[in-house]
């Protein structure tokens, strides 16, 4: 009896802490100071969540999460975290141990780490910073559960400074990333199910008043306008007033005091002559240091100014038209497969994209690592950023839809003063309904109550098609500034068809074919009519863009896919072998046939 209402009282305790411990999404993670938890972590495969649950599949307090030792010679423990095998973090488990290659469930992850009693003083708070897991993490430091997150894509933390002691502590995370109908994305989707701790976790130091986010951004104007305003919002921590923040741009001579609001805001706009600032754009990716001042505590930012908009069928940025010469591109690594985790992984694959001669990333089908998306501004690349809506959603499910709202959110609040970033995409080829239209209605909707300043689009089916003609329609034409579809002529459909094709858009808006292509595995040579070989694949290169020039209004495309990919899908022996053979690049960075069809294509935008 006693257990059992100790055991209530542990649980009712751990739904206290998870509620408390919560953090909204901080901004700026790269300029805070941190301590790094990445490295070697233990690990335990836990088939069946014997770690977790009892046999009666009730949570138990002697769960893993507990890291128990026997304290005499008759206890009976039957795991040991110390004793298990280590693998690195950020990391995916497929592509370090054999056994977890095709593995969907449970892997428990394990980290010492030291804290001196000098960073535990007042006035100091800790927060545990997660880049990304896939899918569920439930997160414990010295034995207490902090919280869990649901998502294999955006990043969360937990504030942990009452946990935390001076010398050693530990951290354990349970990750899952077993399919449901009810996830975002759902059971089935056409890339690898990557399970672990994909992106970087981080002790962060902040103050006990912090700037938790930002946004800095160039209102819109006429080209004309002899002056141009920089708006300015800041959102602290607590719903604290009388807060004083400073804001400061060298370069532009700027430098202005901001006090907070009862909410803990801020806002103010920054006037600067058009003649002195420099607009951000591939040509010129050109970047400010912007440095925010609380509490003797200094985020510094490098920030880019521009804008994006339409007008009629065209995309403008800067106020002038642009066509975006794109790729879409999965977050694997150049050589081998796994999940790309770390900046040189990114700096391979943007070489490859600039190579290509791109201006314009579709980083599919979900928010890749921050690293991806800082590095390619700096680039000069400009960015569709997605969240994983991809398919077949539970649309009709309160909690799917609240899961992909948090997530869109998260992708919003990470990167919204990246200057490369000019479309959130909302999700991926998604059947038609009633429920669909309702539920990405009620996304596209929320995007813009977060940022007014981009460019909402989604990659739609073509539905209406006639013999040779092609009739775009969807209901969600109403919410999205850029009509997007993907579309495979030549390879869902014969090639030979390409010329033939007529494209009906009845949409006065700019589109982009958000994806387009075909198979072909590197080295393997015939007829241009033999599937899977380099000839194959470069006719129908060839021929879809020769098609996709009769389009009327087309702004853009990012033909699908920079490199091969893994995936489950790919059964084929000899040539699939579990990749997506779309590649324009095979897994190993050899160039395909196709990929100089599509850069003499480019050069001629």
């Amino acid at each position: 009896m006693k257990r059992i209402v100790a055991f209530v009282l542990l649980m009712a305790a751990l739904c206290v802490q998870m509620s408390a411990n919560e953090v909204n999404l901080i901004g700026n993670v790269p300029a805070r100071k941190a301590m790094s938890l990445n490295g070697d972590w233990n690990y335990i495969i836990d088939v069946q969540e014997e770690g977790y649950y009892d046999y009666r599949m009730n949570v138990t307090q002697w769960g893993f999460f507990q890291n128990a030792k026997p304290q005499r010679p008759e206890d009976l423990v039957e795991y040991d975290f110390d004793k298990s095998p280590t693998m690195k973090i950020p990391g995916d488990w497929n592509t370090q141990d054999d056994r977890l290659f095709f593995y969907e469930g449970t892997v428990w992850f394990y980290k010492k780490f030291k804290v001196d009693s000098s960073e535990l003083r007042e006035g100091i708070r800790k927060l545990l910073y997660f880049g990304a897991v896939n899918y569920e993490a439930i997160v414990y430091v010295n034995g207490r559960r902090e919280g869990r997150h649901v998502g294999g894509f955006t990043p969360f933390c937990f504030d942990v400074t009452d946990r935390l002691k001076a010398g050693e502590n530990v951290v354990i995370v349970k990750v899952d990333n077993k399919r449901n109908v009810s996830n975002i994305p759902t059971v089935i989707f056409d890339w690898w199910n990557y399970g672990g701790i994909t992106r970087d976790v981080l002790l962060l130091e902040v103050p006990t008043v912090y700037i938790e986010n930002y946004k800095i951004e160039l209102a819109k104007a006429d080209a004309k306008a002899k002056q141009r305003d920089i708006l300015v919002s800041v959102q602290l921590n607590q719903q604290k007033a009388g807060e004083t923040i400073t804001l400061s741009i060298p370069e532009l001579k700027l430098k202005q005091t901001l006090t907070t609001d009862a909410e803990g805001k801020a806002a103010t706009t920054l006037k600067v002559s058009s003649k002195t600032l420099s607009l951000w754009s591939p040509q010129n990716p050109k970047l400010y240091k912007v440095d925010l001042t609380i509490n003797n505590e200094t985020l510094s930012d490098d920030i880019g100014f521009r804008t994006i908009e339409t007008r009629g069928k065209q995309i403008l940025l800067n106020g002038q038209p642009i066509f975006l010469k794109g790729i879409s591109m999965h977050e694997e690594k150049a050589h081998g497969g796994g999940r790309a985790n770390c900046e040189a992984d990114a700096r391979e694959l943007l070489g490859w994209v600039k190579e290509l001669g791109c201006n314009f990333i579709r980083l599919a089908h979900y928010p890749h690592n921050e690293y991806t998306v800082r590095l390619a501004e700096r680039m000069g690349l400009l960015v569709w950023s997605e969240i994983p809506v991809y398919w077949t959603i539970d649309w009709k499910n309160a909690a799917t839809y609240d899961n992909a709202r948090r997530q869109l959110t998260d992708m919003i609040h990470r990167d919204q003063n990246r200057a490369n970033v000019i479309i959130w995409s909302i999700a991926n080829e998604t059947p038609h309904s009633n429920e669909r239209d309702e539920f990405l209605g009620n996304l596209a909707q929320h995007a813009r109550t977060l940022d007014t300043s981009r460019l909402i689009s989604m990659a739609m089916e073509v539905t209406g098609a006639s013999n040779y003609k092609n009739r775009l329609r969807d209901n969600m034409n109403k919410w999205v500034d850029v009509v997007s579809f993907n579309q495979y002529i030549g390879w869902y459909r014969d090639v030979n068809d390409a010329p033939k094709m007529e494209w009906e858009i009845p949409y006065e808006k700019p589109v982009i074919v958000s994806e387009f292509g075909g198979g072909a595995k590197a080295g393997y040579h015939g007829p241009k009519n033999q599937r899977w070989t380099e000839e194959f694949q470069e006719n129908l290169y060839i021929e879809n863009t020769a098609m996709l020039d009769k389009i009327d209004g087309l702004s853009g495309t990012t033909p699908w896919i920079l490199k091969d990919f893994r995936s489950p899908r790919r059964v084929l022996p000899e040539i699939q072998e579990y990749y997506n053979r779309k590649g324009l690049f095979s897994d190993n960075g050899e160039k395909k046939k196709a990929f100089y069809i599509l850069q003499k294509w480019y050069e001629g935008k």
